[in-house]
């Protein structure tokens, strides 16, 4: 196991059926200093031995697993100010405090904002971006925050283009869709819309499938918009998205030919396993 890809993992199992006390032992046992190949394999299968004894229960007080937590947050860990910022924003595990929560999220942003695009962190620093710019773009009154939309785009744009993160670059693709600023790019939108579609972002190969399929703003590509329809609506069956994205592909499906419903069926089926839905 690569470094890289050992240290990843974790940045990922918040997502996922795991504890917040398990995830700050496998963060402290695994990033806490730079380490060779072989020494991360090690403290990643520590981690996970570790978050395995307290998922099945091993006595420790949700007091502890907050001084845990705290203690990696202050050493400036963007993996344990993500949990915590988490934590507040949802309520699960601590009173709802969303001031809080945005205040985590911004130390992220604001420590980390040059991290380089391809470390361990930057997933996480890219999120806190999106984060971020969420709370400006409704504003926050119980943390002194107001509206500000302008602020809210740019730390948009700065996940999407310096990051490369593909919810960010799927959100400036939607923007480009809008009247308002930046101004509406139906151009523009497909190109950040690709990047993102490239990278599996189902929401993004949806959007960008019904803007090709019907050459709203752009030339129309009606077999491949109905290849990245077909990939979206096959990544999202039984999630919240599913209900759109499939409204959206049997709109086109209606419409299409049947040499243009094969060729794109048969151009999802080659491409799948380059673009997982996410």
């Amino acid at each position: 196991m690569r470094i890289s890809s050992a240290l990843r993992t974790l940045c990922y199992w918040p997502k996922k059926a795991l504890t917040p006390l398990g995830f700050a032992l496998a963060l402290l046992l695994s990033v806490a200093v730079p380490v060779s190949a072989q020494q991360a394999e090690n403290a990643v299968d520590a981690g996970m031995q570790a978050a395995g004894m307290f998922e099945a229960g091993a006595g420790v007080s949700g007091d502890d697993m907050m001084s845990i937590l705290e203690g990696a947050a202050a050493a400036g860990q963007p993996l344990a100010l993500w949990r915590l910022g988490e934590m507040y924003e949802s309520g699960i595990g601590v009173e709802q405090d969303r001031a809080r929560a945005f205040a985590y999220f911004s130390q992220i942003a604001n420590e980390n904002a040059d991290t380089p695009p391809r470390s361990i962190e930057a997933d996480i620093v890219a999120r806190s971006f999106v984060k971020v710019g969420d709370y400006y773009k409704v504003g926050l009154p119980d943390a002194g925050i107001e509206a500000n939309q302008a602020q809210s785009r740019a730390l948009l744009f700065h996940a999407a283009s310096y990051f490369g993160d593909s919810d960010a670059q799927y959100r400036v693709g939607l923007l480009y869709l809008e009247e308002g600023q930046p101004g509406k790019n139906t151009l523009q939108s497909a190109r950040w819309l690709s990047l993102a579609a490239h990278k599996g972002h189902s929401g993004a190969q949806a959007v960008l499938g019904d803007l090709l399929f019907n050459g709203d703003g752009i030339d129309p590509a009606p077999v491949e918009g109905l290849m990245w329809l077909t990939l979206a609506r096959n990544a999202t069956v039984g999630t919240d998205d599913a209900v759109w994205i499939s409204e959206l592909l049997n709109r086109a499906v209606a419409i299409a030919t049947p040499e243009q419903r094969l060729q794109a069926l048969e151009a999802a089926n080659m491409v799948r396993g380059q673009f997982s839905g996410n």
